[in-house]
């Protein structure tokens, strides 16, 4: 353990002190929202119009509140940063809803998708399955991608629907034969009927709602198994993310 401790001048051992921690220059973190806004205004073109609406409707409740203690002023600045919250949020909210819709009927759109999800879940952005079809085409490509969580094995596909959904069924057996009693769901991104049917921004919140059947570790063991079977080589780059969804990006999660 080097390095952890040091010696005081009574010869006692203290705690060496933590490295501060790195704080986001000013100029970056105005640089990201802009980003932001910039993305939520191809979404919504008024979107300014509306964060201004959040910020003078949350400082005008501080007014009235302010008002009916005989303090209007003060709990007007008061309400000051939470008028700029609501803005932000605001914003963010606009800004992800037009991100997944930049992705709808995009090839890799269920990779790029699963970003958006919370800790627990453990995900590969290439899909595990490609069928390109005759023409092995990116744009007709039936793709799956697979997620582990605490609610058991989620296997996601996108594409044509008829060679999806075969897909799909074929990954299932696949599953089911290594990890027999574990859950599995399946979801096709596009349009139609069915249950399993979702679109690109639902597909985050719908698999947010599954119940936790599974453990931490029995997740890690799950995810461990499934990940020895053979891959199949994508057409595609290998993290291949099209719309480069920065505020969403997370990464690899477990």
């Amino acid at each position: 353990m080097a390095g952890k401790f040091r010696f005081g001048k009574g010869g006692g051992a203290t705690k060496a002190p933590k490295p501060p921690k790195e704080k986001k220059p000013r100029g970056q973190r105005l640089a990201q929202l802009r980003q932001v806004y910039t993305l939520a205004q191809r979404g919504d073109p008024r979107i300014g119009l509306w964060m201004a609406l959040a910020v003078a409707g949350v400082l005008l409740l501080g007014f009235f509140i302010g008002l009916a203690v005989g303090h209007p002023y003060y709990a007007t600045f008061v309400a000051l940063p939470l008028a700029f919250l609501a803005a932000v949020l605001l914003m963010s909210r606009r800004a992800e809803k037009a991100a997944y819709s930049a992705l709808d009927g995009q090839p890799g759109a269920g990779g790029a998708a699963l970003q958006g999800l919370k800790k627990g879940w453990s995900y590969q952005q290439e899909p595990i399955a490609v069928d390109g079809g005759r023409t092995a085409n990116l744009q007709n490509a039936a793709m799956v991608y697979r997620a582990v969580g605490r609610a058991g094995v989620v296997l996601i596909g996108e594409g044509p629907a008829g060679r999806s959904e075969r897909l799909l069924q074929t990954e299932q057996r696949k599953v089911t034969r290594l990890v027999p009693n574990v859950p599995i769901t399946t979801y096709r991104i596009g349009t139609g009927s069915g249950d399993n049917v979702v679109a690109t921004r639902e597909l985050v919140s719908r698999m947010g709602k599954m119940k936790n059947v599974l453990t931490k570790q029995e997740v890690a063991a799950v995810d461990k198994r499934l990940r020895a079977l053979a891959r199949v080589k994508p057409p595609i780059p290998a993290g291949m993310d099209p719309q480069r969804m920065k505020s969403m990006g997370r990464g690899q999660r477990r």
